[in-house]
């Protein structure tokens, strides 16, 4: 199972919103590629980022930071903002190996169908779902559409990995809803990443036992915990490496 420990960037800096509000903000980096050094240094080889900025706003706002992080050797998975083919090809031309489309996918699956026919597994989809509806724009409006009847549906569009993320558990530091991310395992044939909740050690055992049931469960997205000094990246790595990933 990959970790994937987390960046948020908002206004050039690394922070953490409690449940993404916006006015729920903690700084822990004035310099997001610090952080992303000290990720590499303790073995991770992927980095999960979000432009807090352009998921809120539409736009990427800080891809220039994005570079900086691709330009370490991380391998990137970008999600915020990316909204257009264009976006989409400006984060790839910054080194993003793979783009997270979120609000987007809940509105258009010719969009997401044209994006994967184009570049197949750089594309993933970001599935935020309260209450088990999904959230779009930046987690502000909540859609009257399932988590997993979306799941489903860009499952047959061909897209290779959906990243789940549960609101009411994320930042909250209260353990991963596993039920719901087994659940989601089960709804789909591509690679899942779970997100939300990682508190301590002992969920990404929790985790690992729910993929010895579930293969496509493919990782787990690690952020506040890390800068609270919860858990150590460099031993979630080697919990999950010993379980056959990374």
């Amino acid at each position: 199972m990959t970790i994937y420990p987390a960046i948020d960037i908002k206004g050039g800096r690394c922070v953490r919103l409690t449940q993404g509000r916006a006015d729920a903000e903690t700084v822990y980096f004035e310099n997001p590629a610090e952080v992303a050094a000290q990720f590499r240094a303790a073995g991770s080889a992927w980095v999960h980022v979000v432009d807090l900025d352009g998921a809120f706003s539409g736009e990427p706002q800080n891809l220039a930071k994005v570079a900086e992080i691709a330009a370490l050797g991380l391998k990137v998975q970008l999600g915020g903002g990316m909204r257009t083919r264009t976006t989409v090809e400006r984060a790839l031309a910054a080194g993003v190996s793979r783009v997270v489309i979120g609000t987007r996918a809940a509105e258009s699956e010719a969009f997401v169908g044209e994006l994967v026919r184009e570049w197949g597994e750089k594309i993933a989809v970001g599935i935020d779902a309260k209450d088990g509806k999904v959230a779009v724009k930046g987690w502000v409006d909540t859609t009257g559409t399932g988590a997993l009847a979306l799941a489903r549906r860009m499952d047959a569009l061909g897209v290779a990995t959906i990243i789940y993320t549960d609101i009411g558990t994320d930042g909250m530091l209260t353990g991963p809803n596993l039920a719901a991310q087994e659940t989601m395992c089960a709804a789909v044939k591509a690679r899942v990443i779970a997100s939300g909740g990682v508190s301590r050690r002992e969920d990404i055992a929790s985790l690992l036992t729910v993929k010895k049931q579930r293969a496509n469960l493919e990782g787990v997205i690690v952020g506040k915990a890390i800068y609270e000094r919860r858990v150590e990246l460099a031993d979630l790595l080697r919990l999950a490496r010993g379980a056959g990933g990374g």
